[in-house]
């Protein structure tokens, strides 16, 4: 059975290089101003800016869906949100990386069910 994250996650991303702020808050179901404050919460979080426009990429999305689940699925603080994702401990290694294998899998799961389909 599919845990929590990965029904968040299964909106699949479109394959495109550059997102707008806009088009990040629609895939990540969040407000524009909540992803502006996260640049400002978390470093990891670094979009283009350019001509005062930000630009995301698609690494910057999953990093986004993963906050997004730490705070409000899982029930972290900011502050612990940050601490999970700089990765303190090998423990939280192994897992961060095991929540993208299974973003990248659901994805996957998707894609093979849409061909299927097709």
């Amino acid at each position: 059975m599919p845990t929590t994250a990965e029904n968040s996650d299964s909106s699949l991303i479109p394959g495109k290089r550059y997102f707008t702020i806009g088009e990040v808050a629609k895939l990540c179901d969040l407000k524009p101003h909540v992803l502006r404050y996260w640049e400002q919460e978390f470093d990891q979080i670094e979009p283009v800016k350019r001509s005062n426009r930000r630009y995301y990429q698609r690494q910057d999305v999953l990093l986004i869906r993963q906050i997004r689940s730490l705070l409000y699925e899982q029930g972290y603080t900011i502050s612990g949100a940050r601490q999970w994702l700089a990765g303190s401990s090998a423990d939280q290694d192994s897992s961060q990386m095991k929540q993208v294998i299974r973003q990248t899998i659901g994805e996957l799961e998707e894609i093979l069910s849409i061909l299927k389909s097709g």
